[in-house]
């Protein structure tokens, strides 16, 4: 069988991505949103190089240490660079697979449909593990693809090798490797051998070892973690078909409508698709995630893995249908452009009680008067039991010189601020208790600090306040 001609798709491809890319760079300069929770945290992970951290593999926070480090700079700007430009490399990974599987046409419209899909636009937008994981999960799936023609042993160790980084960005990099045995079990043509199954297997948990040992060391922190998004293995709950549901509706969103409609579409009629051997990468996690809906919950990012082969087995589909590739191109290009430039107007509420963005407002507001009072009172050590709050503590309050601290856990420890920064028992003395249930100290109501100005932003509907205490009333049972 003749591989499709695949010359002639690289400049127009990298034409493409590079443009939307540094058209992505250039709104981000003046994006006015505030770092999310998540994002605060994983930039204060990377202010300690580890081999893993509380609740994710360490990638994402190497990746934000290292760019913030060579720029000099911890602005948001440079936290949240990484995303545009990790984006942008996956897409031509992906193309270059699609160049050998589909010929040039496919590659350009591989490498246009994921630099635009919504989930690339938001994880351009955010600092996300998600995005991490993108370029190497992409360039194992393209490792498989060559060594499937070749048999060559340094596509399998390649293949190993980028699939542990992928692990390592974020633990569903592991799909790949379900993919692949999916793939020899059902698929004649992508049956490795043993050698190479050894040796890919091999790369794989080398890469990976570090955070294995990691997490063997620290209580098996992130596993634990994980398993507490996973918490039907726990707690066994009644079926939730109406959150599976809700949860497969959001994949039309994540996707784009057009591309998730043809992923369906492969999936139920993979042997006219032609394209089983991307199916094996892309429907698993669909799946799998589907039934964890079911069985509890899902986040509508959790099977982003699927996309990455997905946008490839996607296109192919539709590639003898250019008005629906065009109208994929003109519905995911618009939301590419709309979002980043609502990040320059968040306060907009076209009419709404509160901000559009209002999720993504307050933060970095709250800890400024956090910090201002608590320097004022002489540099009091800062109490507070949310980990929102905490996070974005540590981040705007980094050089104020002042103690934050979450309280100690009464058990494993719920957040990694529990986990690293608890409340010290020997701490004495007045401390800024900041939380939404009022304090009580040996049977008396600890009176308010001067309140907070909420409006406007995440935290506009919690009863957030602030209280001087003695540390001592923190330590009592």
């Amino acid at each position: 069988m003749t591989r499709p001609d695949s010359g002639g798709w690289l400049a127009p491809a990298f034409a493409i991505v590079a443009a939307v890319t540094a058209l992505r760079l250039g709104l981000l300069v003046f994006n006015r949103t505030d770092l999310f929770v998540d994002e605060s945290q994983y930039w204060l992970w990377g202010q300690s190089f580890a081999y893993g951290y509380y609740s994710k593999p360490p990638l994402i926070a190497w990746v934000i240490g290292a760019v913030t480090a060579l720029s000099g700079s911890d602005s948001p700007f440079w936290v949240r660079a990484p995303g545009a430009v990790f984006h942008g490399a996956a897409a031509m990974i992906l193309a270059a697979t699609a160049a050998r599987l589909g010929g040039a046409r496919a590659a350009i419209w591989v490498a246009a449909s994921y630099v635009t899909l919504p989930m690339a636009t938001m994880g351009s937008l955010l600092a996300s593990t998600d995005t991490i994981m993108a370029p190497f999960f992409a360039a194992a799936l393209y490792c498989h693809t060559r060594l499937v023609e070749t048999r060559a042993l340094r596509f399998a160790l390649l293949a190993g090798v980028m699939a542990g980084l992928a692990v390592l960005a974020k633990y569903a990099g592991v799909y790949f490797l379900l993919g692949a045995g999916l793939g020899a079990l059902f698929i004649p043509a992508l049956r490795l051998g043993a050698r190479n199954w050894t040796a890919l297997l091999a790369a794989f948990g080398l890469v990976i070892l570090p955070n294995v040992l990691w997490n063997l060391n620290n209580g098996m922190a992130t596993a634990s973690h994980t398993l507490d998004n996973v918490r039907w293995v726990r707690d066994a709950k009644p079926l939730n078909p109406a959150g599976m549901a809700e949860f497969f509706l959001s994949q039309f969103a994540v996707f784009g409508p057009v591309l998730f409609a043809a992923l369906i579409r492969a999936a139920l009629h993979p042997r006219a698709a032609g394209t089983g051997r991307l199916l094996v990468f892309a429907l698993p996690a669909v799946v799998i995630v589907c039934l964890q809906a079911l069985l509890d919950r899902a986040y509508a990012n959790w099977a982003a893995s699927a996309y990455l082969a997905g946008t490839i087995l996607a296109v192919m589909v539709l590639l003898d249908r250019p008005r629906l590739l065009k109208l994929s191109l003109a519905v995911n290009g618009a939301i590419a452009v709309i979002l980043p430039v609502l990040t320059l107007f968040p306060a907009l509420t076209l009419g709404r009680d509160e901000p559009l963005l209002a999720r993504y407002l307050g933060q970095a507001a709250l800890s400024r008067q956090i910090i201002g009072f608590a320097q004022a009172e002489g540099g009091l050590p800062i109490v507070a039991d949310r980990r929102d709050v905490l996070a974005d503590l540590f981040y705007t309050g980094q050089g104020a010189g002042l103690q934050i601290y979450a309280p100690r856990p009464a058990g494993r420890p719920e957040s990694h601020y529990q986990q690293a920064y608890p409340l010290p028992d020997r701490l004495s003395g007045p401390v800024l208790l900041v939380t939404e249930v009022p304090p009580v100290c040996a049977g008396v109501p600890v009176p308010a600090a001067p309140p907070f100005d909420l409006a406007g932003g995440s935290y506009a509907d919690l009863p957030l306040a602030g209280y001087v205490i003695d540390a001592e009333c923190l330590h009592a049972p």
